[in-house]
């Protein structure tokens, strides 16, 4: 089996150079190839590799986890085929009662599966920027335009407006859009974004992830790179109806190695190593002559050492401390990779030195690395929810540690924006925005920007985490203790919120702090996208080159609908009445057609079924229509010369990639 070059200088959406994989449309984004398990609970999934639950209250006046169970009850894919999430909870509360752990532990397993499968079903991402209705036919766009998008049928515009008067450059920008499904096969595949400027379309870098199929319409987020001079109006054109669309390539200069959340992410600016174990940020390389590597040297306190020791909170009476940084491995997580972002979501309840003698579950802590293509910075999402009332004798929701004497000054940002340099004042130090330090010499820094830091269910928190050069001989660190010292008891259903920011510039005292000033206010303000329309004036010039690549336009020698058609009678006999093929299960992820030799990246619904090959070789025949292998199915096309299969874990394979007829064969629907 031919497997992609392990490092490409171009990259799909979704696949980085290291990862030993394939991007997959049609699909949400997902963990890598060789993905971690959990021991007896494991599931990957969305990426997703398992299930959140919002514990807010809703709007209905209930608890949002019942309802998501409640969802998940319905969730019948067929009552022969499968068992409840009801049922289930009956046995295992029946295996408790005789004491059959076992069993327990295989029904909480079972139970977990049916919680992703829900999650893949149900989930919810809000409102779409664009919905399904809001579109249009290329084929009444400017006949320069129309030429140029030649193998596109459809598309939206995304509106982008510049409020706070900065000129941007690169900006990654998010949108969520919905489509008809009956419009488009793959959004990871089809899906491109481009530009209008001075009436010239220009194609921009996108990246598309969380791809599901709710009812009629397809969902997706989208990312992509936009240009604004400050307090400019401007409008995107996001066209996909391709099926001949092959999954796009971009130059970038974002790498990604590794398996799993046990990432090496680099930039032109720097290398982030995240824990093979727990995911926490390891040690850092910031990329100027020097090559300053940033860790935390020594054995911690037991646990693997990083730079990043938050979240965690002390028991009651201080007793122990719960930290995920003990994890032995990630009990939940997201990965996804791309051209222009890689994100890192990590949740979970934080463990005890004695796990698991002591398994509490009272706070979920949910955290999120993104890293960019070209940007010094990367951010961290964290939240931490109270499932219970509960009284920390403390609790920390950031915390840094590096060895060594890397830098020599600190840097800190009170409630006025402004960077200053030297100790923080008593009087400010529950009211820093911002902290870091740098190095005087060498112009090396590492600075920490507070973009949000509030709670839902407690008073204002307290924004402190003064720096400190020396820590018992350790080197520089940083600690927040956001909950106000009268605060006892941590409420059922609190929320603790935050964004920052971690920031690698070359940094001097006399233009540094405006620097970073200035992407404080950059970073308060992103650019966020609309629903738009076209001005009826929109001038259209004619525009060099084309949209499709080589094969996207109805161009190719060998028409990939016929390609299609014959992996229609690929079947899978593994489920022996459905009769029903790879391409309407969803396994087939894109063709690629070069000449005489045909490409086909195919998936695997999981790691119990690794084999690929089965399909590309040996599938038998069990039930009493046609089934073939994939090499007999297209060799069997005229000019096909050689066909070559390359199997793909990344994107995770889900339900949302089964088309309609499939789901009616499944009995899904």
């Amino acid at each position: 089996m031919k497997k992609p070059d392990k490092i490409r200088p171009v990259l799909k959406p979704g696949n980085n150079p290291g990862s030993d994989s394939i991007p997959a449309a049609g699909t949400p984004a997902g963990p890598s190839e060789g993905m971690k398990r959990r021991k007896f609970l494991g599931m990957g999934l969305l990426g997703f590799a398992g299930l959140s639950l919002p514990l807010t209250a809703s709007a209905k006046g209930g608890n949002a986890v019942t309802e998501f169970v409640s969802e998940a009850l319905n969730l019948q894919n067929s009552s022969r085929q499968s068992d409840s999430f009801e049922e289930k909870i009956k046995m295992l509360q029946a295996a408790l009662a005789k004491k059959d752990y076992r069993l327990a532990r295989a029904l909480t397993n079972s139970l977990r599966i049916s919680e992703v499968q829900a999650q893949h079903e149900h989930e919810t991402f809000g409102t779409p920027v664009v919905g399904a209705s809001q579109f249009g036919l290329v084929s009444s766009l400017p006949a320069s335009w129309k030429g140029w998008a030649n193998g596109w049928k459809y598309y939206k515009v995304v509106g982008m407006e510049e409020k706070a008067g900065i000129k941007r450059k690169g900006e990654p920008v998010e949108v969520l859009l919905s489509f008809q499904s009956g419009q488009v096969q793959s959004l990871a595949r089809e899906i491109r974004v481009a530009e209008i400027k001075d009436g010239l379309l220009t194609e921009v870098i996108s990246q598309v992830f969380s791809e599901v199929r709710r009812g009629d319409e397809k969902i997706c987020k989208l990312m992509f790179l936009a240009d604004n001079n400050g307090s400019e109006k401007k409008n995107y054109l996001v066209f996909y109806g391709n099926p001949d669309a092959e999954l796009p390539s971009y130059k970038t200069d974002l790498l990604v190695r590794g398996e799993g959340y046990g990432l090496d992410i680099e930039n032109e600016h720097f290398i982030a190593y995240l824990s093979k174990q727990t995911g926490q940020l390891a040690k850092m390389v910031l990329k100027r002559e020097h090559w300053l590597e940033i860790y935390s040297g020594g054995q911690g306190h037991g646990e693997p050492a990083g730079i990043d020791w938050a979240h965690d909170y002390v028991s009651e009476d201080g007793f122990q401390k719960m930290r995920i940084s003990l994890w032995d491995e990630c009990p939940d997580f997201e990965v996804v990779k791309g051209p222009i972002c890689t994100i890192i979501r990590r949740w979970g309840f934080p463990y005890s030195p004695l796990h698991p003698l002591f398994a509490p579950a009272r706070l979920n802590v949910d955290i999120e690395y993104r890293f960019y293509a070209g940007l010094p910075y990367f951010h961290k999402f964290g939240k931490m929810t109270a499932v219970k009332q509960f009284e920390p004798a403390a609790l920390r929701d950031d915390e840094w540690v590096i060895t060594g004497q890397s830098f020599t000054d600190l840097v800190w940002m009170g409630p006025d924006e402004k960077l200053r340099s030297g100790e923080v004042p008593a009087d400010m130090r529950d009211k820093l925005w911002g902290i870091g330090f740098y190095n005087k010499d060498t112009r090396d820094s590492f600075i920490g920007l507070f973009l949000e830091h509030r709670a839902d269910g407690l008073p204002e928190l307290a924004h402190n985490g003064s720096p400190q050069l020396y820590y018992k001989w350790h080197g520089q660190i940083w600690s927040r203790y956001p909950v106000p010292k009268d605060v006892k008891t941590i409420p059922a259903g609190a929320v603790l919120h935050q964004k920052n920011v971690y920031i690698t510039i070359p940094f001097t005292p006399a233009d540094g702090p405006a620097q970073i000033e200035a992407l404080r206010k950059e970073l308060l303000s992103p650019m966020a996208g609309t629903s738009s329309v076209l001005p009826k004036t929109a001038a259209a010039k004619e525009n060099p080159g084309k949209l499709a690549r080589a094969g996207e336009a109805q161009d190719a020698r060998i028409s990939k609908a016929l390609i299609w058609k014959a992996l229609g009678d690929v079947k899978d006999p593994q489920l022996y009445k459905a009769d029903i093929s790879i391409a309407d299960l969803g396994f087939v992820y894109d063709i690629n057609v070069r000449g005489s030799v045909v490409t086909v990246t195919l998936a695997m619904p999981h790691r119990g079924r690794p084999l690929g090959e089965y399909f590309a070789h040996s599938s038998n025949v069990v039930h009493s229509t046609v089934s073939k292998t994939i090499m007999e199915a297209i060799y069997e096309l005229p000019g096909v010369k050689k066909v070559i299969m390359e199997q793909t874990w990344y994107p995770l394979w889900t339900s949302n990639l089964i088309t309609d007829t499939g789901r009616k064969k499944l009995g899904l629907d």
